[in-house]
């Protein structure tokens, strides 16, 4: 698989938890007046860290798939991975908290 498809993958999924009111897409949360009829912050974190391992999973996939072996990692590259991921969910995170 291209780098370049796993890092759009990668955008994708790290802004997918901003734009649902329903977790995972799926489950409808309890929505209130005080947080502006919206999902919890806690939620989309919580989302955001699901989507993280899945991506992870899909890029040591696809890794092994194309390399036919997975090189480990040490936790340098789980940080640089979740910094990343974190930059990635930003413009989400700005149209869900900040704009609105």
């Amino acid at each position: 698989m291209n780098n370049w498809i796993l890092l759009a993958l990668a955008f994708l999924a790290a802004n997918l938890p901003w734009f649902s009111n329903k977790l995972f897409y799926v489950v409808p949360v309890e929505l209130t007046p005080q947080n502006g009829h919206s999902k919890h912050l806690g939620w989309c974190l919580l989302e955001l860290i699901v989507l993280y391992f899945l991506m992870g999973a899909v890029a040591k996939y696809a890794e092994y798939a194309t390399l036919g072996e997975i090189a480990h990692q040490g936790w340098e590259f789980y940080a640089v991975t979740g910094c990343l991921f974190l930059v990635f969910a930003f413009p989400g995170f700005v149209y869900k908290v900040l704009w609105k």
